[in-house]
């Protein structure tokens, strides 16, 4: 399957694995894909490896899911890439960590325009490297006309502070006399997230067995169909996430009232 840019430049290929995800109707796949990569340390203990060699294995497993979200049509993904939490760990898996996400945005922006993907990212400031920031901002300023699909990169994030944050920012327009108390509403938080434009989430997938969401996009996965694999980051695929796609477009979505069809998306 040859897919080309809309200015007839065309992709690098993406099916190196000469795999293809099953031929989806409309409004089987979710728009909005959000994953926790989870499972690197237990990977790595199992294999007698160190923590940090578990993380470096992940790389590889982010492109191809990557790729497979492109052939499968997902629009939207976002990763899970480091959390403010975080920062709780050991200090040196910490830099390992900062050192690692700058490098794979350096190394993979490339690859990753050229499969025509926008790269963003969503997190906070405060702590977080200078140099990662550097490279988000690079890989954003890139890809920024990209349209096939967003990679949003959710690094020092947590779903909780980025209420937070919007609800600092609103009480001080409120403050100013800009905005007032009973003008609040949801589409005002929506505006101040860190980005604002950000559709729902349709679908959460965390891998390791694991079965929560541990502070990742709160405010976007109200409604977010969840599931949750049992496959350790580094040992995951584009054939899992396809799974949980096929998974997803076979189960009725509510939305506190009307009753979707199977597979029917939220509004993004």
């Amino acid at each position: 399957m040859k897919i080309t840019h809309p200015d007839a430049v065309p992709y690098r290929e993406v099916d190196w694995t000469g795999e293809y995800p099953p031929e989806y109707t409309r409004g089987q796949v979710p728009a909005h894909v959000a994953i926790i990569m989870d499972g690197n340390g237990r990977w790595a203990n199992k294999q007698g490896l160190t923590r940090t060699q578990g993380h470096a294995a992940g790389e590889e497993v982010l492109l191809d899911v990557v790729a497979g979200a492109l052939q499968a049509g997902v629009k939207q993904l976002s990763v899970y890439a480091f959390s403010t939490e975080n920062w709780k760990r050991d200090p040196a898996e910490v830099r390992f960590l900062m050192g690692f996400n700058r490098k794979v945005l350096h190394r993979r922006r490339d690859q990753l325009n050229a499969w025509g993907v926008r790269i963003r990212w969503a997190g906070r400031r405060p702590k977080l490297w200078r140099s990662v920031i550097d490279e988000l901002e690079r890989a954003q300023e890139m890809t920024k006309h990209n349209t096939r699909l967003t990679l949003t990169m959710c690094i020092n994030y947590g779903g909780k502070l980025e209420i937070v944050d919007a609800v600092r920012e609103i009480a001080e327009e409120v403050r100013a006399g800009r905005l007032k108390p009973s003008g609040v509403t949801e589409r005002v938080l929506d505006a101040r997230m860190y980005q604002p434009d950000m559709p729902p989430v349709d679908l959460y997938i965390r891998s390791s067995g694991e079965q929560r969401i541990s502070n990742f996009l709160t405010w976007q996965g109200a409604y977010a169909e969840m599931v949750f694999l049992d496959t350790l980051w580094p040992d995951f695929s584009r054939r899992e996430l396809w799974h949980a796609i096929d998974i997803y477009s076979g189960r009725v979505r509510r939305f506190g009232g009307a009753i979707d069809a199977p597979g029917t998306q939220a509004a993004s």
